[in-house]
């Protein structure tokens, strides 16, 4: 059985309502609702949430919401293992035994349903316990400043000044938009980052995080301008 969780908790602080605020003409939870309908790689779609209407929003648009997520895993500090785990044994207390579940964020309005596939498909292929979502750093980290007390700039890693960009090695970081994990491996609190995870490669033009409001305009922008078909 393979399930996707989208994870989704009422009490965003930056932007408030986040979840459910209309973005592109739909819910922003809707887009990764409808693309984890449209992968077909699901035996079912479940939202956790503790928000009454979140769970309403959720429904309307063809997830399921059977269970409500306790209050200590609904806070800024739970983390999203421990909310998979909930979310797996709930599954097994009421009769279900899930191989693979992925956790699909609410807030990746650019998820697509082929790259969910891809994920399933890599994980069962790499034997691995997650594959998970990843994109590369448009600049070498190699080279990245800071401001000092005094305000002027300092190499985070000095060594490295007078190496070519093309000679360092690229970095990845998380694309914040879907873990594919064996439930085995959610349930064992297996860490997401190390030897057990497989990367699922997404090109950086269909990354964007979504934590302030300029990140919410300049996603909504960059959407409009690659899926205007897809926004009323």
């Amino acid at each position: 059985m393979k399930v996707a969780i989208i994870p989704a908790r009422g009490g965003s602080k930056r932007i408030p309502r986040k979840n459910i605020r209309e973005f592109c003409g739909k819910p922003m939870i809707a887009w990764s609702i409808e693309a984890a309908r449209t992968a077909d790689c699901f035996d079912r779609v479940i939202v956790s949430t503790e928000d009454s209407e979140i769970a309403e929003v959720a429904r309307e648009w063809g997830a399921e919401v059977p269970f409500h997520r306790p209050e200590e895993l609904a806070n800024d500090y739970a983390g999203t293992v421990a909310v998979m785990q909930h979310a797996v044994e709930w599954l097994q207390a009421n009769g279900e035994d899930p191989e693979t579940v992925c956790c699909l964020y609410a807030t990746a309005p650019f998820v697509s349903a082929s790259d969910l596939s891809r994920g399933e498909e890599l994980l069962q292929e790499q034997g691995s316990s997650y594959a998970l979502s990843v994109t590369s750093f448009p600049f070498p980290i190699q080279r990245a400043v800071r401001i000092t007390e005094s305000g002027r700039l300092a190499m985070f890693q000095p060594e490295y000044r007078n190496v070519r960009s093309q000679d360092l090695e690229e970095a990845y970081h998380d694309a914040a938009q879907f873990y594919w994990g064996r439930a085995s491996a959610w349930q064992g609190g297996e860490p997401l980052f190390g030897e057990g995870t497989v990367p699922v490669v997404l090109p950086r033009h269909r990354v964007q995080d979504i934590d302030t409001p300029e990140d919410w305009e300049r996603a909504e922008r960059m959407f409009r301008a690659m899926y205007p078909e897809a926004c009323p």
